[in-house]
């Protein structure tokens, strides 16, 4: 009996690589829809075509191509929707862009979903940024960090009662995004999960200082480069490894049946929050450098704090975070050294299976 095939939409990104590498290690056949425009990608994608190609497909389309989409839908059982534009600071110039590939772009990929004779289920990945600012959340310094002055949110981190508060137009295409795939469980009864992810990192990770940070901050320690800090350097993030999250969307998948049509908050939690200070000082420890830092204004809809409570998506699933901050760090720091620089980017070769 063949293995059921997955369709990663912006699969030759980060945390598309990362799940198809863990997929076709297994034999588990994957098809790929990226339209490589993020620097890295190509690099990505080759790099997966070199180590298990044969039971690679890889279609280069944008998904606001509602056709393209359609046609890569063609006899998948599981779609992870990645596919997107990934930050706030785009979309603040670019509102038209970002609100089509995040809203009507998630849209396509349900609509051709809901097409299939035998539709396939559907993990999304939103984001924090759907609470919004978190304004109203009391705050005070210790130390190098804020942390919340109620007990509840520093024992356990912020839960999906939060109401939603979409801010910026990342959040608003996001939000938009997020609350359509839920509402395609309600409404077409398909089994569609989403994921509000904080903050990820790991190898594979092409960051700059708008999206991808902490793969920012390491490459640009290793290559003795400045680093500008928005806002004090005292706002935290939880932080999660890759691999954590590629465990999490395998354990989502297993139990779609039973979770379909809900939202879960998936970060590092407590345990793995840290400041940005905190963090570069991490970062300088395990480079054996010293950091050249600059600050400047806060931007438009940064959170001082946000650490995930993940409780709901560990009772539902079994799944908790496995790799601390440092061990996380040493593993992107150790793949960026071998990856070089970011600019050493090359095409992925002719020989890559294509779906037509």
């Amino acid at each position: 009996m063949n293995a059921p095939l997955t369709l990663i939409t912006g699969g030759a990104g980060f945390i598309g690589t990362n799940l198809a590498k863990r997929l076709l290690a297994r034999e588990q056949p994957v098809r790929i829809l990226d339209s490589l425009t993020r620097a890295g990608s190509e690099r990505n994608l080759a790099w997966l075509a070199d180590h298990r190609g044969d039971a690679l497909e890889f279609v280069r389309a944008d998904v606001r191509d509602y056709a393209a989409v359609a046609q890569a839908m063609e006899g998948v059982a599981h779609v992870v929707h990645l596919a997107a534009q990934v930050a706030v600071t785009s979309s603040l110039l670019e509102p038209r862009t970002d609100f089509e590939v995040n809203a009507l772009g998630t849209l396509n990929v349900l609509e051709a979903a809901r097409a299939c004779r035998q539709p396939p289920s559907l993990l999304f990945t939103s984001t924090n940024k759907v609470y919004g600012a978190l304004p109203d959340i009391s705050l005070q310094a210790d130390g190098s960090r804020y942390l919340p002055a109620g007990p509840p949110l520093r024992e356990h981190g912020i839960s999906e009662d939060r109401p939603l508060d979409f801010h910026s137009p990342y959040g608003c295409s996001k939000g938009s995004g997020d609350q359509y795939v839920l509402d395609y469980a309600r409404s077409f009864d398909l089994h569609t999960v989403v994921l509000r992810m904080s903050c990820i990192y790991g190898p594979h990770q092409n960051g700059n200082e708008d999206q991808g940070w902490v793969a920012h901050f390491m490459r640009c320690a290793l290559e003795s480069r400045a680093i500008t800090i928005y806002g004090d350097g005292m706002q935290v993030r939880d932080l999660l490894f890759v691999e954590d999250l590629v465990d999490a969307f395998e354990r989502a998948r297993a139990r779609i049946d039973t979770i379909a049509g809900r939202a879960f908050n998936i970060g590092g939690g407590p345990v793995n929050a840290v400041g940005v200070l905190e963090l570069l000082e991490l970062i300088e420890q395990l480079t054996d450098t010293d950091l050249h830092v600059t600050f400047d204004d806060w931007r438009v809809g940064d959170q001082r704090y946000y650490v995930s409570d993940t409780r709901r998506f560990g009772s539902a699933t079994g799944w908790s975070p496995q790799t601390g901050v440092r061990d996380g760090l040493a593993a992107l720091r150790d793949w960026l050294q071998q990856a070089g620089p970011a600019r050493d980017l090359y095409v992925p070769r002719a020989s890559l299976a294509a779906h037509s």
